[in-house]
């Protein structure tokens, strides 16, 4: 033991007295902690010495007794169709990689997909522009194996590296996964095969000890194809392009671990919490193996460390005996350990609700008084709660509702992506981060894409909730009969499920697992349960993402759909669905729990589509709408289940808003429908909550993001540009916040953070188009407690419906909500007295609408054009992710007339210091703005704030640009 380590425990020294009274084991002698508590209580730094994915250092020799993460200094990847030399020749230190591509590892320490290989090397650099990635690499028109004949044979991935096993140590190759299927090889041997080498989260450690020597060693995986249809792996469905190359690669760090005859893994903790979280009994585990051929004894010791302020660290230990060749599950439980019955454990709260603090558990294992393995992993005790509420004949057996630590919220929450070409960014998690919460979402599900640690270590600090899952529509669904699934089937699916569960159960930011379309089969729910069971991975478990149930998890409570365009109203719906559908797919109105659901396309900023869209795919958008556009999908038609065209989506904003005559004018009028549309939808769910005959109890947009710039389902894209449905979605996740009920032209305030809110008022104006007050009322006196909808706050009176010939007049509805006296919520609402009349009988069961009437907005096109006084300045400040700027904008109605300004936005943008644009693309596109798409009348004013990097400016003058339907483009100063 390195004596001088200790001196770093000086933090601890208070915390003698407390290992006394929690533990059954004896301190050291002297009173003081014994070299095993000193141990586990050494500074972090010396768990980054032993972490080469930290320092990069992993052709040094393992030092330490954490797995060492290969690769770091580079991989190197070709096609077999060049590498055409034998896999023993391949996969042999000194084997020459001339002509290779050579690979960076991402920030996981994954080399990633082929076309990554290609990419970093030069091929193709503008991948994701227009439909560079087509004509570089192919095109794949339908999901299934791959087609395209340069990524249709197996690719190599190869890297070196330096180890030196003593004798009696072991060297364990970890695998968690491949996309697509991959022969193994070490030093010229056959590891594994594909046989077992399959499955994108199925992970594998292999005992390589014989084949590792001093010096230079090499790693060879030959990957075989991806095929979504018949493996257990990854795809996008139907929400991008196909990657040609199917995404075959890797996207998990692969590790190797030395050890010596024992060795400890698997280390986690399971909580046992109060209802109330008056106490959290911990239970923890550590897997020890014993490698060599006699029986060995050893010391396991285990620390619980506190966050700051939470109180000692916890120390256990207790002595063992593992057998020969065999591995021993070592537990501390709370009855032979008393010190793990935590008292008033700090919980983690999702961050709308509370703080983020997390535990550190650290586990050691010890043979003849000296460490020979130990882990570190961080977790948060918090109680996960799902339950079926509101039985209805919409919803027969209720629906899903979520809770955490006993508080049950309105779930708001949208589908994330990863980057198409799994290259995992650090920093863009962060940034992504910054706009979810910006976005006041509640959480994210994943589909499909269970991600890499970082990532859950993100949002676990950020107090992000996710729900997890597998994904639909390819192998994961199984046959109902069952016909053609095989005992490797079976197999691989326990093993990613055991996988998917070690590598979550520790995040409290995981709060849900499921199936997507599909129910699973019987064996395929058996194994899979039986997996997490192993795992430890306790969050609830359900069926499915639509209406359906099993004997042994139940009712999932959840439905699916619509994806195409719908109008604003149709969220408004509680009572149509369809009685021979006992899915209740795509009857999406606000009732229930929405696992996927949102009114189909996104039109992007003009910023954004000028970065990723050519002039010709430009001109499409707003002159053709049943043009295939590429960043849509590969679907080339627009009815049912095609996406591939904004053919559904431009028809209803011809009819609605009317014809547009340039791109500039198709833009402003795609961003005003979807940020009416994105709002209503949000909104009608936070609305109906408080039904209790059918009560609306979640909804996930469908989607949040994609791994590339797009035009479809997203509320940012992959830029960090944000459009009318990312300010809509804003607007309605405002933690305090006013909302009008489209359904009854009432006003509802909710209260979604965690405090309750007194002193508050709600005032509503209805405005004609031409300024005219209609209607203004105040309700006072307001309070709510956390997560409190109070409906029916006001009854508006609004113009009365007409119906064609008598012409469609358009009419704003404005909510001001006050706080002591404080506007703090300011929402606008534009409808027409010719209202959108879905037809239910052709709508019900289509992922779109098809609708009798549609609403007209087309007056709003006669606004007369308003006036507005613009002023703005920038200063130092402190935003999310280190951003140091911030620039005000002032933004002032000036009309003399009853003019309304109508959706008013502001950018900030590089300029000149005398208040000029630079030419180009010059938007500081990842700005985080407060507020905006702003509406005002004469007189009134509203200050929006953006945070953003000082280097975003790229060393020019901030200026801001502020755009609106009916005013001229301004642009100004921020000094």
């Amino acid at each position: 033991m390195d004596r001088s380590r200790i001196g770093r425990l000086a933090p601890y020294a208070v915390t003698l007295g407390a290992f006394v009274a929690c533990s059954t084991q004896t301190p050291s002698s002297s009173g003081g902690l014994s070299s095993e508590e000193s141990f586990l209580l050494q500074d972090l730094e010396d768990d980054h010495d032993a972490l080469a994915h930290e320092d990069g250092r992993d052709d040094d020799a393992v030092r330490g007794f954490l797995p060492v993460t290969l690769g770091l200094r580079g991989w190197h990847v070709q096609s077999s169709a060049v590498a055409s030399q034998p896999a023993e020749q391949i996969s042999r230190p000194g084997f020459s990689t001339a002509g290779w591509l050579p690979v960076r590892p991402d920030d996981a320490g994954a080399p990633g997909t082929e076309i990554n290989a290609l990419v970093q090397n030069g091929e193709c650099p503008e991948v994701f522009f227009s439909d560079n990635m087509r004509k570089c690499f192919g095109y794949m028109p339908v999901r299934g194996p791959v087609t395209v004949a340069r990524f249709a044979v197996p690719w190599w991935f190869r890297t070196d590296f330096t180890v030196h096993v003593e004798r009696g140590q072991r060297a364990k190759l970890i695998v968690p996964g491949v996309v697509g299927e991959g022969d193994v090889w070490v030093n010229g041997e056959l590891v594994a095969s594909r046989e077992i080498v399959t499955g994108a989260f199925a992970g594998h450690t292999f005992d390589i000890s014989r084949l590792v020597r001093p010096g230079k060693n090499t790693l060879a995986i030959k990957m075989y194809p991806n095929d979504p249809n018949s493996m257990f792996t990854l795809d996008n469905v139907d929400w991008t392009q196909i990657p040609p190359d199917n995404q075959t690669g890797i996207q998990f760090p692969i590790q190797l671990q030395v050890t010596s005859k024992l060795s400890g893994t698997n280390a986690h903790v399971v909580q046992h919490n109060a209802p109330d979280l008056s106490s959290s009994a911990l239970t923890v585990k550590v897997d020890v193996t014993n490698d060599s051929h006699r029986e060995q004894e050893a010391v396991v010791g285990a620390a619980v460390i506190a966050p700051s302020g939470g109180g000692a660290p916890i120390l256990v230990r207790q002595k063992v005996t593992v057998p020969a060749r065999s591995t021993k599950t070592v537990s501390f439980t709370p009855d032979h350990y008393p010190g793990l019955n935590i008292a008033r454990p700090r919980a983690w709260w999702p961050y709308l609700l509370g703080d983020q603090p997390l535990y550190t558990l650290r586990t050691a294992v010890f043979h003849d008084g000296e460490p020979v393995s130990r882990t570190r992993d961080t977790f948060g005790i918090r109680t996960v709660n799902s339950r079926l509420i509101g039985a209805s004949p919409q919803a027969p057996q209720g629906a899903r509702i979520f809770g955490i630590n006993g508080k049950e919220f309105v779930f708001r929450g949208a589908g994330y992506a990863p980057d198409l070409l799994l290259r995992y960014s650090k920093a863009d998690i962060a940034r992504q981060i910054t706009l979810i919460k910006n976005l006041g979402l509640s959480g994210i599900r994943l589909e499909g894409h269970d991600m890499p640690r970082d990532f859950y270590d993100q949002f676990d600090r950020a107090g992000i909730p996710i729900i997890g899952g597998f994904t639909c529509c390819n192998r994961w669904e199984l046959p109902a009969d069952g016909a053609g699934v095989t005992e490797r089937d079976y197999r691989v699916i326990h093993d990613s499920s055991y996988s998917i569960g070690q590598l979550e159960r520790n995040h409290p930011s995981v709060i849900n697992y499921g199936w997507s379309d599909n129910e699973p089969i019987p064996r395929q729910e058996a194994e899979s349960l039986r997996g997490f069971a192993e795992a430890d991975f306790d969050v609830p478990i359900v069926a499915s993402a639509e209406y359906k149930s099993t004997p042994t998890l139940g009712p999932s409570g959840e439905k699916e759909g619509p994806y195409d365009w719908v109008p604003p109203s149709y969220w408004y719906d509680t009572t149509h669905f369809s009685p021979g559908d006992p899915s209740r797919t795509n009857a999406g109105g606000s009732w229930g729990f929405g696992s996927e659901q949102s009114a189909g396309h996104t039109v992007p900023t003009l910023d954004s589509i000028r970065r990723f869209l050519s002039q010709n795919e430009q001109d499409k958008l707003w002159r053709q709408p049943d043009y295939n556009q590429y960043h849509a999908n590969f679907e080339p038609g627009y009815w049912g289940y095609q996406f591939g065209t904004l053919f559904v989506f431009d028809k209803a904003l011809a009819a609605r808003y009317g014809q547009w005559s340039d791109l500039e004018s198709y833009v402003k009028e795609a961003h005003v429908a979807n940020y009416e549309n994105v709002r209503a939808e949000f909104e009608s769910f936070i609305e109906h909550s408080t039904d209790p005959n059918n009560p609306s109890t979640g909804v996930i947009y469908w989607q949040l993001n994609k791994g590339w710039p797009t035009l479809l389902w997203s509320l940012y894209n992959y830029d960090g540009d944000q459009p009318g449905s990312y300010f809509g979605a804003k607007e309605a996740n405002r933690p305090l916040h006013a909302l009008y009920a489209y359904d009854k032209n009432t006003v509802t305030v909710a209260n979604l953070g965690a405090r309750i809110e007194r002193d508050l008022s709600v005032q509503a104006r209805v405005y004609d188009r031409d300024g005219n007050v209609l209607d203004d009322q105040t309700a006072r006196g307001i309070a709510l407690d956390s997560q409190q909808v109070k409906n029916k706050v006001l009854t508006l009176k609004v113009p009365a419906a007409t119906t064609p010939p008598a012409p469609a007049r358009v009419f704003f509805v404005q909510l001001l909500l006050r706080q002591g006296g404080k506007v703090v919520d300011r929402n606008v609402y534009w409808r027409s007295t010719q209202e959108d009349v879905v037809d239910w009988e052709k709508s019900l069961g289509k992922p779109q609408a098809t609708l009798s009437q549609y609403g007209n907005l087309q007056d709003l096109k006669g606004l007369p054009k308003s006036a507005l006084s613009v002023v703005a300045d920038t200063r130092r400040g402190h935003g999310p992710n280190g951003a140091n700027t911030v620039t005000s904008v002032t933004v002032t109605n000036t009309s003399s007339k009853p003019v309304v300004g109508f959706f008013l936005r502001a950018d900030v943008r590089r300029g000149t210091p005398g208040g000029a644009e630079l030419p180009g693309d010059n938007q500081v596109q990842n700005a985080l703005w407060d507020d905006n798409d702003i509406t005002l009348w004469p007189g009134e004013s509203q200050v929006l704030h953006a945070v953003y990097d000082a280097g975003d400016l790229k060393g020019a003058a901030p200026v801001v640009s502020v755009t609106g339907w009916n005013t001229d483009r301004i642009v100004v100063r921020a000094p």
